[in-house]
């Protein structure tokens, strides 16, 4: 393959996966002239409309999807090969892209991460947090961190962390305002803030019953999709949440949130880094899974 040939198709899947023009400029470091260049000679080339554009969007045409599903993989592959000969060095190198779980983001990954780092300079990393089950393999990932049980089958998973508790909290405004539940049955007649999920689903209030984990039937003044957002009400004495621990412990020990029904709340929750098996893994990503492998986690912190 030309250098040139490979540019228009590199041009084209970026474009492609970005939905529009300047995003992927911006992504690839090039003009948008270049990318309508490259993308023009290419369809000149095949002799077929790939894309069809607007003022104000670009879609893909039928030959354009059926040439981007064939690309793809392609581009993978040849991405691989790169990080593996550059990993003929003494250090390892490359780059990494990770979509993580908001919940594991800021108190699970960013450590593990600055340590990775700093270890190995000659890697870079992007991070993507969202919320919503992401396909890494579309979205052109290395991996990803989402809770343990959430994993798919056909990935390679391996923990990242320690266990996570779960915490019921509100702020001590509230609860000398309200009173103190002693029982999630009590939660009836609270105000309780929820968070609803990128699939549209309300997070269930999830609790122990002896052997048995129940969803408490809670309502309140306040659905949010954020946990930041989340948080702030109920620092302020809006409601009660119910959250995990590395979201409100700082929090907790400062006194301005208290703790509420400990002994119902369920087992602690695992967080996992997650990759799809290849023949060939990019040496940043293996790199990243040897020093997990070689982390110690205190199990007496679950």
């Amino acid at each position: 393959m030309r250098g040139a040939d490979f540019s228009e198709m590199a041009a084209f899947v970026a474009i492609a996966e970005r939905g529009g023009f300047a995003t992927a400029a911006r992504h690839l470091g090039v003009a948008v002239s270049t990318l309508s260049h490259r993308v023009r000679r290419l369809e000149e080339r095949l002799g077929v409309r790939l894309l069809n554009r607007t003022t104000r969007s670009v879609a893909l045409t039928p030959a354009g999807q059926r040439l981007l599903e064939e690309l793809r993989p392609a581009l993978l592959t040849l991405e691989t090969a790169a990080d593996v000969v550059s990993d003929f060095g003494r250090h390892a190198a490359g780059h990494l892209r990770l979509t993580v779980a908001p919940p594991a983001a800021g108190s699970i990954v960013a450590p593990v991460l600055s340590r990775f780092l700093l270890q190995h300079p000659a890697i870079t990393a992007e991070v993507s947090v969202d919320g919503a089950s992401v396909d890494i393999v579309e979205g052109r990932f290395d991996a990803g961190v989402r809770r343990s049980g959430l994993v798919e089958r056909d990935m390679i998973a391996i923990r990242i962390g320690p266990p996570v508790r779960f915490r019921v909290v509100a702020s001590p405004q509230y609860l000398a305002r309200k009173g103190i539940p002693q029982t999630p049955d009590d939660l009836t007649g609270h105000d309780c803030l929820r968070v609803r999920l990128p699939n549209g689903a309300l997070l269930p209030w999830r609790f122990r019953a002896g052997d048995d984990t129940i969803d408490a039937p809670v309502s309140g003044p306040l659905v949010v999709d954020d946990r930041g957002l989340e948080l702030r009400m109920a620092l302020d004495g809006v409601g009660i949440v119910h959250t995990l621990s590395n979201q409100a412990d700082a929090f907790v020990e400062q006194g301005r949130l208290v703790p509420l029904l400990q002994d119902w709340l369920p087992p602690a929750v695992d967080f996992s880094l997650f990759h799809p098996s290849r023949r060939q893994t990019p040496p940043a990503l293996r790199a990243l899974i040897d020093f997990l492998r070689a982390e110690t986690w205190d199990e007496a912190m679950a």
